[in-house]
């Protein structure tokens, strides 16, 4: 089991960005985030591979968002730009027995507690 515990989130200004961490204890492959926003279900919103070399977003963060990892430090990071109301939520990392990328959160084993993120407009 990994345990998993995200950090940066905070409250910020439309158009500001933020950088969420997620430090694991325990052997790491596959990792995603994840948001859930208020009466929505989670989403997913990037995932990379173990080795770094392939990466997934959502659609809604394409070309905003960049995930990153750091094996050095087994963690993971979502750097988040240009931040909008819409993006509004708690963000989960996961994590994931296989070595590659997913979008379902099915493929993801073990969670952390998630960070708030709230961007006013």
């Amino acid at each position: 089991q990994v345990q998993l515990q995200e950090s940066g989130g905070g409250l910020v200004q439309a158009g500001d960005s933020l950088r969420l961490s997620c430090g694991a204890s325990g052997r790491t492959y596959g990792m995603g985030w994840f948001r859930q926003a208020p009466g929505k279900e989670r989403e997913f919103v990037a995932a990379i591979g173990w080795s770094g070399a392939f990466t997934e977003y959502a659609d809604s963060v394409k070309g905003r968002f960049t995930i990153s990892r750091d094996r050095d430090k087994n963690t993971v990071y979502l750097d988040m730009n240009n931040l909008q109301s819409e993006d509004t939520a708690v963000y989960y990392c996961a994590a994931s027995p296989y070595e590659g990328t997913s979008s379902h959160s099915s493929q993801f084993d073990d969670w952390g507690q998630g960070t708030q993120v709230t961007v006013s407009s």
